[in-house]
């Protein structure tokens, strides 16, 4: 499982300012669904230009959850001037910090927040015209630029770390690759590895995993009147929740291994583990 700080597991446990402001002055949409990941912040600003409320909804993870709850803590009280040079690093040490592989959770609520502030000034966000290179996640090549330079990224996995974009079905590596190279000078364009030799992401796993559980697994076992859902992917261990009449079957164990790891292993990753959430 992730390394979560005690102020990350606070946040997640006991969420804070949950909902939507009513008569909001500001609305932030960002995220989707479909990539797994959404946000909508909504803040309330009054005549001096402070942020007197702010709520969120979230759909995500611990991660996404925390740095939600955790941003507008930080915002009620606010200057509306003070707020627009909050960071996603400010977020992230809010937090106590993120795990690498969740930074992209704090680049989703800087995102949310600029969003519901363009909203009240009615400005257009400069991300928002920006051509977008990871199709999976929506990411624009402005978007990367900025999360490069901000945060001094130096490699593609660090990019999806802060993006999510190359997290999905990879076909955007290479433009990627070329847009490190020049954002960083003196940072040559590598050569993209054999495909055989590439390493699948955290995201890449969760997308393959999702997909499999989808399409084979879930169907199987809701023939018997059970289910399953993915809890979490760390490294190779696979953390699922059986569900309905699998849940508490004498044989479970024999249907995560037997089945479920024989699946994930045969058509994701052959080095994975999968456990039952405890």
């Amino acid at each position: 499982m992730w390394e979560y700080t005690d102020k990350v597991q606070e946040h997640f446990i006991n969420p804070k300012n949950v909902g939507e402001v009513k008569g909001a002055d500001g609305v932030g949409n960002v995220g989707s669904l479909a990539c797994g990941d959404a946000l909508k912040l909504t803040i309330k600003i009054d005549e001096n230009d402070i942020i007197t409320d702010a709520k969120f909804k979230t759909f995500g993870c611990a991660s996404a959850i925390a740095s939600s709850s955790v941003l507008t803590e930080m915002l009620i009280g606010m200057p509306l001037e003070e707020a627009k040079r909050i960071t996603n690093d400010d977020i992230a040490q809010a937090l106590g910090g993120l795990p690498k592989e969740k930074m992209h959770c704090s680049v989703m609520g800087r995102e949310a927040l600029e969003a519901a502030i363009a909203d009240y000034t009615g400005a257009i966000l400069p991300m928002a015209q920006g051509e977008v290179v990871c199709d999976c996640f929506g990411v624009t090549d402005l978007e990367i630029i900025r999360a490069v330079k901000e945060n001094n990224l130096r490699s593609v996995e660090e990019i999806t770390n802060f993006t999510k974009a190359g997290g999905g079905c990879g076909k955007c590596e290479d433009s990627l690759r070329s847009l490190l190279a020049k954002t960083v000078e003196d940072l040559p364009v590598s050569a993209a590895e054999p495909a055989q030799q590439k390493r699948m992401t955290t995201l890449q796993k969760i997308k393959k995993i999702e997909e499999v559980l989808e399409r084979e697994i879930k169907p199987t076992l809701k023939k018997d009147g059970g289910n399953i859902e993915l809890i979490d992917v760390d490294g190779d261990f696979v953390t699922v929740s059986l569900r309905g009449a699998c849940s508490g079957c004498h044989s479970s164990q024999t249907t995560l291994k037997e089945y479920v790891e024989k699946k994930l292993r045969e058509q994701v990753l052959d080095t994975l583990i999968v456990e039952e959430e405890k």
